[in-house]
């Protein structure tokens, strides 16, 4: 029984956010139950589900989602109350539901989430018992249960978009210095076919990180251009920080697998592997020296310095590998080249120099997609109109 406790205990101690998270969450629907209970007869149950489905990790995601949450919600249902009151309520009023709920999901872009959220709260509000006054009360809980949901999303996690950003960007290319740290000791030490594997396999799940540093910087972008509480040049800066270390990421990869490729050839000889080892510390070191000044705000003369500096180390190797080239295997002096090249993309990135990262449009963007891609207010109004004029002829009837 003690070590449950404290196996407990550490749970919850180690997982700061995650217990913030689903406290916030539980409060915010016991909130919701209380106002939906005051506010209309019997909508405290609805309220308190909507509210846990509209909550998120941040307020610009929870307005968002809960804006896509309501209006497809709003649609699938209203259309479906017609089909309860001509068809009762049913396997077609159930069919109907989900589908038209979908068809809102897929037609305004509203995502995923939305995908299960707005068929879930729809068959919710068209439930066992509905009529014109309980369809009423169950869609205002609806909204009670949103509004609720996005209030409560603001205290749900301590940091802002940027902030989270920050730490997405600090903690891979913390791990990415730390691996090339290692795989400079490594090939001091003397490079094996173990070792090398080892650190490939480290490098290939770094790379699987990008995509969670890629969405989060994507949303620090976005909160920006509508919170007067954000920094459009700070989330725009961010997020250029975000794709250079999303470059570093994979050099090191390439870097892991040269390194691993090269305990393969049987012809290798070891006369460069100081040099290498040398070449592999200089660039951990760079990277961790650009992660301290992250947020330094006068960060880009030391940054461009150190930028220089890894540069300069490549430039070395590169001269100390043209004088052994004589001594070394074809496919061994190609390989190590490879590594000089690897550094060269990786100083690029460090002072962001590079074209590839601001002339190139990265996949999902602010720019170019959208989680509500369209506008529901602009594409549904016609919709709406249709839909309220036929609701409130059934609810007075």
């Amino acid at each position: 029984m003690k070590r449950f406790f404290n196996w407990l205990i550490k749970l919850f101690t180690n997982r700061r956010n995650w217990v913030r998270q689903i406290t916030v969450a539980a409060i915010a629907s016991a909130a919701a139950w209380v106002i939906g209970d005051t506010l209309v007869y019997e909508g405290g149950v609805v309220a308190a589900i909507m509210c846990a489905l509209s909550i998120r990790i941040s307020l610009y995601k929870s307005i968002r989602e809960g804006l896509g949450l309501i209006v497809g919600t709003s649609i699938g249902a209203g259309v479906a109350l017609l089909t309860v009151y001509y068809f009762g309520f049913g396997v077609i009023a159930i069919g109907m539901t989900v589908l038209l709920c979908l068809v809102a999901v897929r037609g305004l872009r509203l995502g995923e989430v939305a995908a299960v959220n707005v068929p879930v709260t729809a068959l919710i509000v068209i439930g066992p018992g509905i009529s014109g006054s309980t369809a009423e009360h169950r869609v205002a809980s609806t909204l009670i249960g949103a509004a609720v949901g996005i209030i409560f999303s603001y205290f749900s996690h301590p940091n802002t978009p940027a902030g989270r950003t920050v730490n997405q960007i600090s903690r891979l290319g913390t791990r990415g210095a730390e691996l090339i740290s290692e795989m400079a000791e490594g090939v001091a030490a003397g490079l094996t076919q173990k070792q090398s594997g080892a650190w490939l396999a480290k490098a290939r799940l770094l790379v699987e990180e990008i995509p969670t540093l890629r969405s989060q910087a994507i949303e620090a972008k976005r909160y920006a251009r509508w919170s007067p509480l954000a920094e459009v040049d700070e989330a725009e800066s961010l997020y250029i920080q975000g794709v250079a270390i999303e470059h570093m990421v994979v050099q090191i990869r390439s870097m892991a697998r040269t390194l691993f490729d090269s305990t393969l050839d049987k012809n290798r000889k070891n006369t460069v592997d100081r040099q290498i080892a040398y070449a592999l510390s200089a660039t951990s070191s760079a990277i961790t020296e650009k992660l301290e000044l992250l947020e330094s705000e006068n960060r880009d003369s030391q940054i461009d310095n150190i930028a220089r500096d890894l540069r300069l180390a490549a430039d070395n190797l590169t001269e100390e590998l043209i004088a052994k080239a004589d001594d070394l295997p074809r496919t061994q002096f190609v390989r190590c080249i490879s590594i000089v090249s690897q550094m060269k993309v990786i100083a690029n990135s460090l002072d962001e120099s590079s074209p590839a990262l601001y002339s190139v449009s990265t996949p999902g963007e602010p720019s170019s997609t959208a989680v509500i891609g369209i506008s529901p207010v602009k594409q549904s109004t016609k919709i709406w109109q249709g839909i309220w004029r036929a609701l409130r002829s059934f609810f007075r009837r």
